[in-house]
């Protein structure tokens, strides 16, 4: 399962990269949770949730991410921005990039700024 994660996660860098933003981080794991990738555009620091579905029947790869993954997702990115100062005054964006697998290769869905940071 991580191979495949790892497959899209990898799509969704290089999708992002072809719309002008830069990696700054990879799968920055802590104990509180994994940001899958940290990027940068012209002024955001922007900390990337990659989800792919198999199946949408019960959900779209969009609507996993529950609020407890969006508060996590936060926590991590504080957590980023202490271990990290040179980061720490971009103003930040969380984004998901979601593949539906209803197709043999799908179309990325980019949700810019698909939450807010619940606390900073």
């Amino acid at each position: 399962m991580r191979r495949v994660g790892a497959y899209w996660e990898q799509q969704a860098k290089l999708y992002l990269q072809g719309r002008g933003l830069t990696l700054v981080s990879r799968n920055f794991l802590t104990h509180l949770g994994e940001i899958d990738l940290i990027m940068h555009d012209s002024v955001h620091l922007v900390f990337v949730e990659v989800r792919y579905r198999r199946s949408s029947r019960f959900a779209s790869a969009a609507g996993t991410v529950t609020p407890q993954k969006r508060a996590r997702l936060t926590k991590c990115a504080n957590l980023f921005r202490k271990q990290h100062p040179n980061w720490s005054e971009y103003p930040c964006r969380f984004d998901v990039i979601a593949y539906d697998a209803s197709v043999s290769l799908p179309d990325a869905i980019w949700l810019r700024g698909a939450f807010e940071a619940t606390t900073w």
